[in-house]
């Protein structure tokens, strides 16, 4: 339904049609996004592995934001009304290839019966219960303040590369390099947060990347190329932490508040994760294009005026810095260390021993 083209000829028409569809998309999505989200904490309690799940999950991510990047691009060619069919085929194609991996989660994945045999709290209660979780709190907020970075970098690029560096010829090798740099910086991120822990590796994986986006606003359309290439490089690195750490975090709260409330809250903690996402993305997003708008970007110029510049260049460095920096102090504040997560652990196995002793007698 999103890459058909209808017969229709009016536009109100069209609008309403494609905001159905995105409608009806995005809801289909969050039925799956939801379920498989919360099957992290599930899996494992160890706080490692976690890391390591996360790692895997996010290099077909990553893998997979390359490809949809490229790929759409080598089946429709350019972007016009006579390629419709082609925009649809592309469609059938991802569509298809989507749905593989799902079923295949589905029908190889196995939940812990322990987690399973649990009594259902109601939606209230899970939602009281996330609120009073001091850890899932500040993970929230970290996991915000980072995607929304993320966001805003990935609103902004291609009018940085074509207007800031005009670069625009060469996007294709510039996103790969940023792309591909992450996934093989995944296991090293992986490396420092077994070394040290999740939030310390955090802290210096985006303060790495903060840097990176205030060095990039400094190029302009004399940088030579191997020089971009190198800051992407280097941002990729700082991609790769925002990716993986932020979502390896978020898992140990979960057994905190079972600790503190003797239920499990996955459900709701990772609807609100991705409730949350979803408003401020669509708050930060079009409050960067307005910025662009109020600084004097003209749409589909040849070139943009100085002052359009200057506005990308904010979106593209200062505001995803200054989000970052603040996502560091409330991932130095973070109250759940390493060892007081062990801690959590080894006091809800003594309850669950003594509950199912209990049980026997």
């Amino acid at each position: 339904m999103l890459w058909y083209r209808p017969p229709l000829q009016s536009d109100l028409l069209l609008a309403i049609y494609y905001a159905a569809a995105y409608v009806i998309f995005d809801a289909a999505a969050t039925f799956v996004y939801m379920p498989y989200f919360a099957l992290t904490p599930e899996l494992t309690t160890d706080y490692d592995e976690r890391t390591a799940l996360t790692s895997y999950r996010m290099f077909f991510s990553i893998l997979g934001s390359l490809v949809a990047f490229t790929v759409p691009l080598m089946i429709v060619g350019t972007f016009v009304p006579e390629n419709a069919p082609r925009v649809l085929l592309m469609g059938v194609v991802f569509g298809l290839v989507s749905a593989l991996p799902l079923w295949l989660t589905f029908l190889g994945t196995r939940e812990r019966m322990s987690h399973q045999a649990q009594e259902r709290p109601s939606i209230l209660q899970s939602l009281r219960a996330a609120l009073k979780n001091r850890p899932f709190v500040f993970s929230l907020v970290i996991y915000l303040l980072t995607w929304v970075s993320v966001n805003v970098v990935q609103a902004t690029l291609l009018f940085f590369l074509k207007y800031v560096v005009r670069r625009e010829p060469q996007s294709d090798l510039i996103m790969a390099a940023i792309f591909v740099t992450a996934i093989f910086a995944l296991p090293f991120w992986q490396w420092a947060s077994r070394r040290y822990s999740k939030r310390w590796a955090y802290v210096a994986g985006v303060a790495f990347w903060a840097v990176v986006q205030i060095v990039l606003i400094t190029l302009n359309a004399s940088s030579g190329l191997s020089l971009i290439l190198l800051l992407c490089v280097l941002a990729g690195i700082g991609v790769a932490a925002a990716h993986v750490l932020p979502w390896s975090i978020i898992p140990d709260a979960i057994e905190w508040g079972e600790l503190q409330t003797g239920q499990r809250h996955e459900g709701m903690f990772y609807s609100l994760v991705t409730l949350m996402e979803k408003i401020t993305s669509s708050l930060a997003i079009p409050l960067v294009l307005l910025l662009m708008q109020v600084t004097g970007y003209v749409p589909n110029a040849a070139q943009q005026p100085a002052s359009a510049l200057l506005g990308i260049r904010i979106a593209m460095g200062p505001i995803p810095a200054v989000l970052l920096c603040v996502g560091i102090v409330f991932a130095i504040l973070y109250p759940l260390s390493r060892e007081r997560y062990a801690q959590v652990v080894q006091e809800l196995s003594a309850r669950r021993a003594s509950t199912v002793e209990a049980d026997s007698e």
